[in-house]
């Protein structure tokens, strides 16, 4: 499915590359694994490649696709109805689909709401991961770099 060298997006961990595949020997049984980096984090991450489907991991978005959401991030609409622990419990779900416009959604709506108050320490770490997430994204597709990408989604959130 992919390939040494694919940019891909790993739900709830970031954006980072297959640097190779690999095969090794766990408790007896061999397995090929994909040996993802994750620059952001830091991490480099080992999956089965049976398992890559089951994982939500993506490709990185095309910049039409970005387009499409950064429209709906400066335009879309926020609920702000919900308690902060409903909100929690569907922008967290949205998160781990690994889908671009629901991470696009999760930024943009806890950047709205913590111009309004406070965020409690929860949704600040949800939105901390998300924006790791979509900024990633949006740097890579873009070609910018991260001060230009988070004025970018100051300049949508203030609009």
């Amino acid at each position: 499915m992919f390939e040494i060298g694919d940019n891909i997006v790993y739900p709830m961990y970031g954006v980072g590359v297959i640097e190779g595949i690999e095969e090794k020997e766990i408790q007896g049984n061999s397995q090929r694994y994909y040996v993802i980096n994750i620059p952001t984090n830091k991490l480099q991450v080992f999956i089965p490649t049976k398992n890559i489907t089951n994982s939500n991991i993506r490709s990185v978005a095309d910049k039409q696709s970005m387009d499409v959401v950064l429209d709906i991030f400066h335009y879309g609409e926020t609920d702000r109805s919900l308690t902060w622990k409903q909100r929690y419990k569907i922008n967290t779900d949205k998160v781990k689909t690994g889908n671009l416009k629901d991470c696009a959604e999760v930024v943009r709506d806890l950047m709205r709401i913590q111009t309004e108050k406070t965020l409690n320490p929860s949704e600040k770490t949800l939105l901390d991961k998300a924006k790791r997430i979509f900024v990633g994204e949006l740097r890579l597709i873009e070609g910018i770099t991260q001060v230009q990408a988070d004025d970018l989604l100051e300049t949508c959130i203030n609009a």
